[in-house]
């Protein structure tokens, strides 16, 4: 029996992306559609998605747990990882001083990072650690809602 390695592929994709748009994230798709987010004022959460392990049992599961929280970004992003490489390099221009990092996640102030939370925080942790990391940036430089 052969497997069609392009079609599981397809498969893990659709389900990643379908994950974070559920919890309530914009796919950006295109350099122009990341441009237009991140230059908007407030507060915005990138998460940088991919098709590891510890996106999908961490970083996906956190970023949609995080958010039911009394203060959180205005507007909620996502960039693919070697899916939309355009994106994800546009998106990856604004975080100054960082390594290309996923998954990973991002907050931006009015189109700056102000806290970075790279794979290295993510892998390997629990998705509760994550939740944390995220809701303390979240109450450090978000609004309440």
């Amino acid at each position: 029996m052969e497997i069609d390695f392009n079609l599981f592929m397809n498969d893990i994709v659709t389900t990643a992306r379908k994950e974070i748009a559920e919890a309530g994230y914009q796919e950006l798709k295109t350099p122009e559609e990341v441009e237009e987010a991140l230059g908007k004022k407030g507060t915005t959460l990138v998460m940088v998605n991919s098709v590891c392990g510890c996106a999908g049992g961490i970083a996906r599961p956190a970023a949609a747990h995080s958010i039911h929280y009394d203060k959180r970004p205005d507007q909620l992003v996502t960039v693919f990882a070697g899916q939309d490489k355009a994106a994800t390099e546009k998106a990856r221009s604004y975080f100054e001083g960082y390594p290309p990092s996923s998954p990973s996640f991002a907050l931006l102030k009015d189109g700056k990072v102000v806290r970075m939370i790279e794979r290295h925080e993510i892998e390997g942790h629990e998705p509760m650690d994550v939740i944390n990391k995220l809701q303390d940036s979240f109450e450090e430089y978000c609004e309440e809602v």
